[in-house]
């Protein structure tokens, strides 16, 4: 049984089958991609992990408990850190300020954002905070405005926050997006260091095989919102299927 647990997940938009069936058995501490063509459901997927969407039929559970329904300070509290799209960093904040967010979260899942000055735990949190940007090699730049960071910068930055919330699983969706090679490359370091040394399962999102293949230890395969195929990497490399899937011809 693994950390996380998906069971006959399915979810319709009106007309439309967006997940059918879906079934993953995800192990603690591994990389998992989920990876398809546009419009296989991949993104529907994630936000049934979250909680964000409620699937018609189905069980979504994160280390035996179920994800479905709970609000979004509920899942961090259980564990889980969300990655988006888009970085989600606060632009008129410098990189310190940004760190310090997830560290001033209360349990009701509020942010006291304001007077980071007046906190009797000040002097913890900045210390929790640069220790964290230190371990993704962003301490250089803590003073500097978010806005200003480069799109790997600002993805490194977005990773980081979630770490200092000390997750037991890392979602992932399109961390490269957008990115230089270099930024890509420097990205995939940091998430084999994330994998290695801090014991964090993760669940990857991304059209890059490039990063697909340098990272996963097993990746699904999506196709018009049904599973295709779940295997090793080695075993995706050239499966008929998959290529049927994004070339649109049998192999």
């Amino acid at each position: 049984m693994g950390i996380l647990e998906v069971k006959g997940v399915n979810k319709r938009f009106g007309g439309l089958q967006a997940l059918g069936n879906i079934n993953l058995d995800i192990a603690e501490n591994s990389v998992h991609a989920i990876i398809g063509p546009n419009g296989a459901g991949k993104s529907t997927l994630l936000n049934c992990l979250v909680g964000k969407l409620i699937p018609d039929t189905g069980s979504v559970l994160f280390d035996g408990q179920s994800v479905l329904g709970r609000k979004p300070y509920e899942i961090n509290q259980m564990g889980i850190s969300r990655v988006f799209q888009t970085p989600e960093i606060f632009g008129d904040l410098t990189v310190l300020e940004n760190m310090m967010i997830p560290c001033f979260a209360k349990r009701d899942g509020s942010f006291r954002m304001h007077a980071f000055e007046h906190s009797e735990n000040e002097a913890e949190i900045i210390e929790h905070a640069e220790a964290t940007l230190e371990n993704v090699t962003m301490a250089d730049k803590r003073h500097m405005h978010s806005a200003s960071l480069s799109r790997g910068d600002k993805r490194r930055l977005e990773i980081a926050m979630c770490l200092a919330q000390d997750p037991k699983l890392l979602l992932l969706d399109e961390p490269t997006a957008g990115m230089a090679r270099h930024d890509t490359n420097n990205t995939i370091d940091l998430l084999k260091r994330i994998r290695d040394e801090l014991s964090i399962t993760i669940v990857i999102i991304e059209h890059d095989m490039h990063v697909v293949f340098s990272l996963a230890e097993r990746i699904t395969v999506l196709a018009q919102g049904s599973p295709l195929v779940e295997d090793t990497p080695d075993n995706i490399k050239g499966h008929p299927k998959v290529r049927e899937a994004y070339l649109g011809e049998a192999a």
